[in-house]
C-alpha cells in the first residue's frame, strides 16, 4: 500500500462506502473489488479484493471488509 494513509468510511444509508486515500475522496465502493480498483487507481499495483480484506494498512471504519450495509436499527 505504498504507506499512504487509507480509510474505508462507514456504509452509507444509500449503500457503499466512501474511500479516501492520503486525504483524497476517490469514490464510493459497493464491494472489496470497487476498493481495489480505486487503490490501483491511485497507484498501488498488483492488489486485488482478497489484498484488500488482508491489509492491516487500510482503515476499516464502521467494519470490516464484510460489512456493505448499514446496521438496521
Amino acid at each position: 500500500m505504498a504507506g499512504l494513509p487509507v480509510t474505508i468510511y462507514p456504509p452509507s444509508p444509500m449503500g457503499g462506502r466512501q474511500v479516501r486515500v492520503n486525504g483524497e475522496i476517490l469514490g464510493l465502493a459497493h464491494n472489496l473489488a470497487d476498493v481495489a480498483d480505486f487503490l490501483r487507481r491511485a497507484g498501488m499495483v498488483g492488489l486485488d479484493a482478497d489484498d484488500v480484506a488482508r491489509s492491516d494498512l487500510i482503515d476499516w471504519q464502521g467494519g470490516g471488509p464484510l460489512v456493505w450495509a448499514e446496521s438496521p436499527p
